[in-house]
């Protein structure tokens, strides 16, 4: 059976969600945090305890109230939540921040990606800064087919208008034929049934659900439903 088949509109573009759904965003942050903690107390400890599950959440929540204000670059937005929330020094948020693209992929992400470029343009829509773009695809090994930031559209995600900057620079319409993939509703899934996009739901470990149009445990998951070898 030839790939496709059987859906009921062809994908001519899929979009992604990168911090959360390509990258392990929770890691990550777990991550950084015990490598300034350690560069403190001399002990590093990896996937560290310093940041629970609630606390993330604070920090994501913290971040979402920063980006709804006035626009300001993800660099500082990350600096201010860690300092908010977790109490970092400003110099130590400052460097997490900076480096944000540099968390880790989920370990389906690059061959689930690759695959996914076969079948339409998979391009990011992505709550961050340019500079992390480069982080983000030395990871993967190859550049995706076009990058869209916040520092691009000078508003975050969950505005609409992140959307209607991306169709207009794509010279797109908004129908089915355009897939969004997160792990987010609230980021982005929500907007995206609204504006009558494809909404495809990837249930990471950390993930806010919401409606969609197809679920997947993981992008690799997607790829073969899609069915591109």
């Amino acid at each position: 059976m030839s790939y496709l088949t059987g859906l009921t509109m062809h994908p001519t573009l899929f979009t992604f969600d990168i911090f959360g759904t390509v990258l392990d965003w929770r890691t990550g942050m777990r991550d950084a945090l015990a490598q300034v903690t350690g560069q403190v107390t001399g002990q590093v400890e990896p996937h560290g305890p310093e940041l629970t599950d609630d606390g993330f959440d604070r920090i994501i929540d913290a971040q979402g109230a920063l980006e709804a204000a006035a626009f300001r670059p993800y660099t500082d937005i990350v600096a201010q939540s860690l300092i908010e929330v977790v109490g970092l020094a400003p110099d130590a948020a400052k460097s997490i921040g900076d480096d944000v693209g540099k968390g880790a992929l989920y370990s389906d992400a690059r061959d689930a990606l690759a695959r996914l470029m076969r079948v339409a343009p998979c391009v990011a829509m992505t709550n961050s800064d340019r500079a992390h773009r480069a982080q983000v695809e030395a990871q993967l090994g190859f550049a995706m087919s076009d990058w869209f930031c916040a520092e691009d559209t000078r508003v975050y995600k969950p505005a609409h208008e992140f959307w209607h900057h991306v169709a207009r620079k794509r010279g797109l319409r908004f129908d089915k034929s355009w897939w969004h993939v997160s792990a987010y509703a609230d980021y982005d899934l929500d907007v995206v049934r609204s504006l009558g996009l494809t909404a495809v739901f990837i249930k990471r470990p950390h993930r806010r659900a919401g409606g969609a149009d197809y679920e997947f445990r993981t992008l690799l998951e997607f790829a073969d439903y899609v069915g591109h070898p």
